[in-house]
């Protein structure tokens, strides 16, 4: 299915579950622990587009390819396709209610599953499936993704992510050894998903202390959610597809901050989302908060998140004040055909460096100065697109049924 996700900004998802009577097995905990006999357990990540992907086997089938999302408080099966090899002994009609222009869609609620990751077993933890992969996260990554896991992989241990060596340790929270020179902060997990207080100075100046989800599944910096019920955007700001909700594509735009802070640590002049609805703005059990922290900013910390004792630890990396860059062709594109080989343009902002040369949604991305796409993954065109201000850039297109070479220069447009 083909799919365009702003993976700058990601998706952002919330879950309303509408089934009358959920099963006995999904009102039991639902968590993961550690294998007899272990007290730690090294999982290694592969981490793309600002996503953190795991493998694990359900019901001893796989593995497959899961993101790690603390901001989904259900495990959520995003490819149907993997289901009628699972032997699921029962599921339940639910509906999923997100950001997004459609309507709510309609999903099942499996029974508990035996979800394996090496060295850790799942209890009770069910998940929701969607009826088609309306979210084309394997376009997005370049590879193949079968679903998301949240809430129930943090909820009875303690998960140390160090994205230096991609890796994750899973231990016992008791076992907690703090970072040096590192910061103990608070946390509530409210409706499954944790929250954490930032400072944060708005663009008008003014200081504010935020409520926000701490989402290591959103790939932006900051998305500030009710900021423009009560404000005007900042001066300088770009129109953008912020990413896809289960409903469809979320609307808004991306500005800055001038500064945010958590504990002693700050960043000034923070990429910001701002969309143009918030997420649960129309679901009766919403947490009233003012945003969403994402892995953006998150990714420059070591991290411990401790559920159980309510409480994370960071510790920040050299590149911590580095600055935030954001894409500077205007081009929305994703992976698709045998191998996720083909790069396809599903949007170029109006105005945008790619705008200027008049490439167009549906043309296909060949090369980019004279290398393959299809020898590159997906974050390395990426990285090429935000690679500088005024950077010329030779790609070959497949336009209007041939071949033309064309030249991006790229252009900083916020």
């Amino acid at each position: 299915m083909k799919r365009v996700c702003n993976f700058s900004i990601r998706i952002l998802l919330c879950i309303c579950l509408t089934a009358f009577v959920f099963h006995s097995q999904l009102i039991k905990a639902q968590s993961f622990d550690l294998d007899k006999g272990r007290n730690h357990v090294t999982i290694p990540f592969r981490m793309v587009r600002n996503m953190i992907i795991i493998k694990l086997t359900i019901n001893d089938k796989g593995p497959f390819n899961f993101i790690l999302d603390t901001g989904v408080g259900l495990m959520i099966i995003t490819d149907p396709d993997i289901v009628d090899s699972l032997n699921i002994s029962r599921k339940h009609s639910i509906k999923l209610h997100g950001l997004g222009q459609g309507d709510d869609l309609e999903a099942q609620l499996t029974s508990a599953l035996n979800i394996k990751l090496h060295g850790l077993t799942s209890h009770n933890v069910g998940a929701a499936i969607l009826t088609k992969d309306f979210l084309g996260l394997s376009n997005c990554a370049g590879m193949p993704i079968h679903g998301l896991l949240g809430y129930e992989f943090f909820s009875n241990v303690a998960v140390k992510i160090n994205f230096q060596d991609s890796t994750l340790v899973v231990f016992r929270p008791s076992q907690i050894k703090k970072y040096a020179k590192g910061e103990k902060l608070p946390i509530t997990v409210e409706n499954n998903k944790p929250y954490v207080q930032a400072n944060i100075t708005m663009p008008n100046g003014t200081e504010k202390k935020c409520k926000l989800i701490m989402d290591i599944g959103a790939g932006h910096p900051l998305s500030l959610e009710n900021f423009l019920t009560t404000n005007d955007l900042p001066q300088n700001f770009i129109r953008a597809n912020l990413g896809q909700g289960f409903n469809g594509p979320i609307d808004g735009y991306i500005s800055r901050v001038p500064k945010i802070t958590l504990g002693r640590f700050s960043v000034e002049n923070l990429l910001t989302s701002f969309p143009t609805k918030h997420p649960e703005n129309t679901t009766n059990e919403a947490i009233l908060r003012d945003g969403n922290l994402g892995l953006g900013l998150l990714k420059r910390f070591a991290i411990i998140i401790d559920y159980p004792d309510s409480l994370i630890y960071l510790k920040p990396f050299k590149q911590l004040k580095a600055p935030f860059e954001h894409d500077m062709s205007g081009l929305e594109y994703y992976a698709t055909g045998d191998g996720y080989k083909h790069v396809i343009i599903d949007r170029v902002e109006p105005g945008s460096a790619g705008d200027l040369i008049g490439l167009e949604k549906d043309d296909e991305i060949v090369s980019i100065n004279f290398k393959s796409v299809a020898s590159m993954t997906i974050e390395d065109i990426d990285e090429l697109f935000k690679s500088g201000n005024n950077r010329s850039l030779l790609l070959e297109v497949y336009h209007d049924n041939k071949y033309d070479h064309v030249i991006l220069t790229l252009k900083r447009r916020i």
